[in-house]
This record gives structure tokens, sequence and C-alpha cells, in this order.
């Protein structure tokens, strides 16, 4: 007998770890799934704490895959069985044309499922690459016989998930490469082109006007203390950081960020999306409502969210309906609420909010795009503003010099 880890999702939806004796891991996973959990993964409780797994040197597999390596990854898996393929020859051939980061990972997979293990328990291996959403579908998948199509629609949950995170972040490139510009020109007025008019104020003896003073004093800040300022900034950045590792403290930011104007907005729309997405492509391919919320609450990335998503399934447990349980907690928008109600009546849970996901989807492009024609023209202003303040500035006090020179 050897003893494995195991980490699952329970009836109720609570993440399950632990350990179990078995003689393999699929007799663990068989164990789990007849006390009616989702099992996740299941490993020799040894493995990956050996000093030879040190030795290796599989850095990327430590890091896991890039999120666009394993969406094409399941694309390409998926695509070769859904044309009559059987697994082991798809994956022989992806060892073969996969790129070299790929590469240790579906050799992984490959000598797994040739030793017996389903290809949930090889994913299962690699949580870094494959999560918890992944594994529990892959293994619904395997259940009800239909593995390809499962993969096809996890690759595109995948695709859409990466677009709409893509959208915001080339949405928000351009102001911040702007804000970067107007930090540089304000800075490099305040320490290299006002400091070469100071001496001619000095020697004049004039009192600067108390703007021009300013600027200066500024200037010579800058000059004087500007690194250890930068590098204090950087200690407060990584404190913060730190501090955003807590719960707690977690919590209570993300909770602010829902409430700010503009970004709290946009911030709901994107977990509407995500948990609408994920939820339905669960429910669709096999997965039961409840242990379908532990993945979702896993999968959000806001903690008010998660917290959330954990109230409801609470809830569904106790035999509730998820929409009320939602609609209380007041994070989601109440197209969401209102689609999964219709969902939950007519029994069709899982197409309505897919229906829902991309509703909020095409919503956070818009609203995006609403937030960037602000902030470009916001910025632009700022920077003028700014510019203008210190040359202004400096004209003012070189006209009084004038007024001096000709009285």
């Amino acid at each position: 007998m050897t003893t494995f880890r195991y980490t699952a999702i329970g009836p109720g939806g609570e993440r399950l770890a632990g350990v179990m004796e078995a003689a393999t891991a699929d007799e663990v996973i068989a164990r789990l799934q007849r006390q009616g959990s989702l099992p996740v993964r299941a490993e020799p409780a040894g493995q990956g704490r050996r000093w030879s797994g040190w030795l290796t040197l599989d850095l990327g597999a430590r890091r896991g895959l890039r999120k666009q390596d394993v969406a094409d990854l399941i694309r390409e898996l998926a695509t070769m069985l859904t044309a009559g393929q059987d697994l082991d020859r798809a994956l022989r051939y992806m060892q073969e044309t996969a790129p070299a980061r790929v590469r240790p990972t579906v050799t992984g997979l490959r000598d797994a499922v040739r030793d017996g293990a389903p290809l949930s328990v090889a994913m299962g291996r690699y949580p870094a690459s494959f999560p918890a959403m992944h594994v529990g579908l892959v293994r619904a998948g395997e259940a009800g016989g239909n593995l390809g199509p499962t993969l096809a629609r996890l690759a595109d949950l995948l695709d859409r998930q990466r677009a709409l995170a893509s959208t915001i972040t080339s949405a928000m490139i351009y102001p911040i490469v702007l804000l970067i510009a107007m930090v540089g020109a304000v800075t490099l007025l305040l320490t290299e082109v006002l400091p070469q008019f100071v001496p001619m104020f000095e020697q004049s003896g004039v009192a600067l006007p108390a703007s021009t003073q300013f600027l200066i004093d500024a200037g010579n800040l800058v000059q004087a203390d500007g690194l250890p300022m930068l590098l204090g900034l950087l200690v407060m950045l990584l404190l913060a950081r730190a501090a955003l590792r807590q719960d707690a403290v977690r919590l209570v930011v993300d909770r602010l960020l829902l409430r700010l104007p503009m970004i709290g907005g946009l911030t709901r729309e994107v977990l509407a999306a995500r948990f609408s997405r994920v939820l339905g492509t669960l429910l669709l391919n096999g997965v039961a409502l409840i242990p379908a919320l532990g993945i979702v609450r896993d999968a959000m990335g806001n903690r008010a969210g998660r917290a959330a998503v954990e109230s409801a399934s609470l809830a569904a447990r106790g035999g509730g309906a998820l929409s009320p349980e939602l609609e209380a907690t007041g994070i989601f928008p109440p197209r969401t609420i209102h689609l999964l109600r219709l969902g939950e009546e007519t029994a069709q849970l899982g197409a309505m909010a897919l229906r829902a996901a991309d509703i909020h989807e095409n919503s956070t492009r818009l609203a995006t795009q609403r937030l960037t024609a602000l902030l470009v023209p916001a910025i632009t202003i700022l920077m003028g503003i700014a510019v203008g303040g210190i040359v202004a500035s400096l004209m003012t006090a070189m006209l009084s010099l004038n007024d001096l020179a000709s009285g």
C-alpha cells in the first residue's frame, strides 16, 4: 500500500485535502467519487518532496506553463480527439511537435497516461499549469465519455478569458504610457531646465514669486533625495504586496475596489463574466452545482467575489436557490441575478450562465473603451496643466527680472 496526497471538492463545495493509503491513485480517486467528492489530484505523498525533484532542473514545470501554452495544448488535443485519434497517439504527436518549454509537461502527461492514469489525474500532477477547474472539467468529460468535446469547451473558455484580459490590458497600455511620459516631462523640467535659470535669479537678488520658489525647492528635493525616495517607494510597494497576501487585508482592499467610481463598475462586470463563464461551462459538462461552485470560488480573483460565491454555496447546500443569495451580497450586477434566476426556474442554469457571460464580456469591453476614452484626455489635460504651470511660473519670474532691469 502507498500513501497518497489528494485534493478534492467535497459534496458541500468545500476544498478537501488529506492523505489516503491505497494501491494506486485510481483507487484513491474511486473512493473519493464514492464519497460524493470531485477529485482534483492524487499523487504519492513523497512526490515533489525528494531531493531528486530539485535535481531535475525542470523549472518550466515548477513555474507552470503560460496560459497561452495551456490553451494551445488543450485546443490541439481536443482537435485530435474529436477527429478520432486515441489519447496516446494524440499526446505522442504533441510531444514531437510541442515547443521546448511545453514538451516536458506533455511528456509527463503521456507517461502518466501510458501507465494507466486518466488524463485528469495526469493533469492534476501539474497544478501550476492545470488548476482545479481544468482537472474538474476533464474528469467530468472522462466520466461522460465525451473527452474531446469537453476539451474543446475548455479551450473556448480559456480563449475567452484570455481575450477579455487582453482587451483590458491593451486598453490600459496607452494611458499608462501617457502617464509615465507626463511624470518624465515634469521631472525633466524640474531637474534639468529650471536649474539653468537659478543662478540668474540668485544674482538678481529679487524675491521670486511663490510658485517659482516652490518649483525650485521641489527640483532641489528631487535632485538631492530622488534615489532614496524611489527606494522608499519600492519598499512601500513590497510591503503593500506582502500585506495583500493576508486574506483580511485583501478582502478589505477588494471590497474598496468595488466601490470606486467607474473602476468598481468595470470590476463587477469582470467578476460577473468570470463567474458566469466558469459556472456555465462546468454545469454543461456534467459537474454538479455544489462542486462547481467550489471550483468557481477558487477561480474568483477578487476576495469579495469569492466570499459571495461561498455564501451562495452555503445556501445551495441547504437546498436554497443560488440567485437570491448572490443578489443579497450586492457584488454582481442585476442582469446576472436575473438570468441566473431564469435559469433556475427553467432548469437551464448552465445555459443561462453562459448567456450572462456573453453579455458581461461585451459590457466589459464597452466599459473599458469608455474608461480609456476618459483617461486619455484627462491625463493629456493634466500633463498640459503641469507643464504649462511650470513654464508660466518661469516666465513670471523672468518678467519680474525684466521689470527690475527696466526700472
